[in-house]
């Protein structure tokens, strides 16, 4: 098993939460929803977040409109929707049951192990 595919894997699962919990705290351009995922050391690419992105409106998660940049054209600033706030609510309690459940197996001992499977 390659681990570098699995890891793959696993940043692919978490992007959708990752975007939408930076959308949470402000509305934000692909370019800096890019850098603030740089920052926190998922990287991803263009070629990746724009799909992601327009699915995510198209599904009611997400609005846009857009701003005059200082900087060139005008940009597309990116926003939870309600329906997005109310996603990333059950996004949360689903993370929390994950992190739950992880956490246990990663510290499970083996006499938790019998005393589980006798009951």
């Amino acid at each position: 098993m390659n681990i570098e595919n699995a890891k793959s894997q696993m940043r692919k699962g978490m992007l959708e939460y990752c975007v939408l919990l930076l959308l949470k705290h402000r509305p934000s351009y692909a370019s800096d929803i890019i850098q603030q995922l740089k920052n926190a050391e998922l990287l991803v690419v263009e070629g990746t977040l724009y799909p992601l992105l327009t699915r995510l409106k198209n599904d009611g998660l997400l609005q846009y409109e857009w701003q005059e940049s200082t900087q060139g054209p005008p940009r597309k600033y990116y926003a939870l929707s309600k329906e997005g706030e109310q996603f990333l609510e059950g996004l949360d309690t689903a993370w929390n049951e994950l992190d739950n459940t992880i956490n246990y197996l990663k510290n499970i001992t083996p006499q938790l192990l019998e005393v589980k499977s006798e009951k």
